[in-house]
């Protein structure tokens, strides 16, 4: 993050006519990059930090697969969900980005749309005795996804979870989404295979450890929690504001948007006396979160703003904070967990 702040401060200081400008551009387009594809090989590597807890998976398919839908009115949405499901012992991020990697690669495999089917039961070690690995003695939950799109031939099955392989066109997708998908979950020591065919679609097999504890009670209703006001809400990813919108907007908020920080200060002098807080990710071309944030400070020395970043909140993001911005939400988060600091936030002034 100290690279790409100095080269943030760099392009202010440039004239865009200077020749070392495109050059600047470029360094600050692969810095974010990079930043991507550490969060993903984090995932692969199983050096995420993990906040493991029971869960129910069943809850989690539930949201994730709504919230989908409604970006990709498209493809039906199916589930399949057991009564009586055990919980998960896992990290609820993670399992939410996992689900999210397999929408995605569903709706690559279905861009004419199509169906896509959750469905979870639980199971132990001695059904998956038949499968290729060697699990270890106890209770899990089996979660599938399954779609109707194109499907994979043998090669492409035999190296789906390889990080960096892809079979999209260069410049469209890192490689890296199964992959972490692979990472999560063995690094919750759980099992993940597929199954596939040419022209008859892909289907994903979870395997995740079962807890002994029971889930929170009322987890249903404590996920989100009910507000209102307008929210300018800034990410250059175009699924995370499609879906941030809608979830925001389900929580009961009127929501701006905008893809990149001089965007968001536009909309932001358009629009100040109506927005009560600005959710800002750190790392977008154009301009970073942080020089966006100081410039609508500028713009309105009261702003309220939460950062959002995959990275840490140590280095650029403390700074931020440091120079009076409201709170910090490390990606990738649950929708209970922004509810809650956007609720912090808004309730503290």
């Amino acid at each position: 993050m100290g690279i790409q702040g100095n080269v943030s401060l760099m392009l202010m200081d440039i004239d865009p006519a200077d020749c070392n400008y495109d050059r600047l551009k470029k360094i600050e387009k692969q810095i974010r990059a990079g930043a991507s594809l550490t969060s993903h090989l984090l995932g692969y590597a199983r050096k995420g930090r993990y906040e493991v807890k029971p869960l129910d998976a069943n809850q989690l398919v539930e949201d994730t697969s709504d919230a989908f839908g409604r970006t990709r009115k498209e493809i039906t949405i199916h589930r399949e969900l057991a009564e009586n499901l055990f919980p998960i012992k896992a990290d609820e991020g993670q399992i939410e980005q996992v689900l999210w990697n397999l929408c995605a690669n569903a709706s690559d495999a279905m861009p004419g749309g199509g169906d896509l089917i959750f469905k979870t039961m639980n199971t132990t070690h001695k059904d998956m005795e038949s499968t290729l690995y060697f699990p270890k003695p106890g209770e899990y939950v089996l979660l599938t996804v399954t779609d109707t799109g194109a499907g994979m031939d043998k090669e492409t099955v035999e190296r789906i979870f390889e990080p960096f392989f892809t079979t999209k066109e260069m410049g469209h997708g890192t490689g890296l989404g199964l992959a972490s998908v692979y990472g999560i979950i063995k690094g919750h020591g759980g099992y993940v295979d597929v199954e596939s065919k040419k022209g008859h679609g892909t289907t994903f097999r979870i395997y995740l450890p079962a807890s002994k504890k029971e889930t929170l009670k009322s987890v249903r209703t404590e996920r989100s929690t009910k507000g209102s006001g307008t929210v300018l809400l800034v990410d250059d990813e175009k699924v995370i504001l499609e879906v941030g919108q809608e979830l925001l907007e389900t929580m009961g908020y009127r929501v701006l948007v905008a893809t990149d920080g001089k965007e968001a200060i536009e909309v932001y002098r358009k629009n100040r006396d109506a927005i009560d807080l600005v959710v800002l990710d750190m790392v977008m071309p154009n301009m970073g979160g942080g020089d966006a944030y100081d410039r609508m400070k500028e713009i309105n020395s009261d702003i309220r703003a939460l950062l959002s970043s995959g990275f840490s909140i140590d280095g650029e993001a403390t700074e931020i904070l440091e120079r009076g911005c409201d709170g910090f939400i490390q990606k990738p988060f649950t929708i209970k967990a922004l509810s809650e600091k956007i609720g912090e936030i808004l309730n503290k002034k």
